[in-house]
């Protein structure tokens, strides 16, 4: 396939790009710099089957031009992680309301089928043992920048389904929980790269609110490949699809977990969600995948425990930083 990827200097789209490339596709990578790096993407610098391409998908013209000559297009840019939102909401509803707008109406023209990418929060505070993707969305206020995210994401589903059915375009919504792995940053709220760097460097880890909520993790190595099968697969087109990992831990144990893999002396703090957000933040206390649509349509099964997923990070991070045998030299 001739794909472009959004975000494609991204943590998860980064990984997208190493996958396609693997497999014989041609690649544009489409990212701003915002929350990506060049570095994510070293690996595929000089490969004539790659392309970089440094600007934002609120660029329409730039996002047209780029898709007119691709028939496929995984939609992973957006703006992500707390802190981002928290922080700067307005254009963070700019990107990801308008900028997915942009990608999938140059898709449509252009007739190239197309994945975008969700997420877990569409549910809100749902907190139910397994959500399907059926389940119902309990959203706060949409005054309070901790929703605005999950309201942007409900929309840009339903931008993309209304065009797959009016068009009959092959497209697929993938609703992320969690995704973890490799490049995968801290900086902004992800809680698995920000606990490892803390343990490895000796530091407390910072534990927000009373470390009872609970979470499944996804490896990114597990996540990639189910992906690219679901856009593949015409049973799988215009409808929104759970991915994600099933082993459920509450942040607190995550903290013990990382500390134990990292053979860490790191304390755990817990750190009230106003110091760590601002007054007015909510947060749920369970977010559970029902993940039987993937395994029925594609067979989505799980290969990596949440020990494997902590391990590749730390062994990442340690990697990282390593001194290069010149600085050695």
């Amino acid at each position: 396939m001739q794909a472009v990827v959004t975000g494609g200097a991204g943590f998860i789209g980064s990984h997208l790009c190493d996958y396609l490339i693997a497999h014989g596709h041609e690649v544009v990578a489409l990212d701003d710099m915002s929350t990506g790096s060049e570095d994510n993407l070293q690996q595929l610098v000089g490969n004539p089957s790659f392309e970089l391409v440094k600007g934002s998908i609120l660029d329409k013209e730039l996002v047209n031009d780029l898709i007119s000559g691709s028939d496929t297009v995984f939609h992973l840019a957006a703006a992500v992680g707390v802190h981002t939102i928290v922080d700067n909401p307005l254009s963070s509803l700019r990107t990801n309301l308008h900028g997915t707008e942009n990608v999938v109406e140059a898709a449509a023209e252009h007739g190239a089928r197309y994945m975008v990418a969700s997420t877990s929060e569409v549910y809100g505070k749902n907190d139910s043992d397994g959500l399907t993707e059926n389940a119902d969305r309990i959203l706060g206020s949409p005054l309070k920048s901790r929703w605005s995210y999950a309201a942007a994401k409900g929309l840009d589903e339903l931008v993309a389904y209304v065009y797959g059915e009016e068009t009959g375009l092959p497209c697929v919504i993938t609703r992320f929980f969690n995704i973890v792995g490799p490049r995968q940053t801290g900086r902004y709220g992800m809680v698995v790269p920000r606990f490892v760097s803390q343990a490895l460097a000796g530091e407390p880890i910072t534990v927000y609110g009373d470390g009872r909520q609970r979470r499944c993790f996804g490896s990114v190595f597990d996540i990639i490949p189910a992906v690219v099968e679901l856009l593949e697969n015409p049973s799988g087109h215009t409808q929104a699809v759970n991915l994600g990992g099933m082993e459920e831990v509450s942040i607190k144990g995550l903290a013990d977990r990382v500390i134990q893999l990292t053979g860490s002396s790191s304390e755990i703090r817990f750190i009230p969600y106003e110091d760590a957000y601002g007054a007015g933040y909510e947060d749920m206390q369970r977010r559970m995948p029902d993940t039987t649509l993937a395994r029925q349509l594609i067979g989505y099964e799980p290969q990596r425990s949440l020990d494997d997923i902590i391990m590749s990070i730390i062994e990442h991070k340690r990697a990282d930083a390593e001194p290069s045998p010149a600085a050695i030299r």
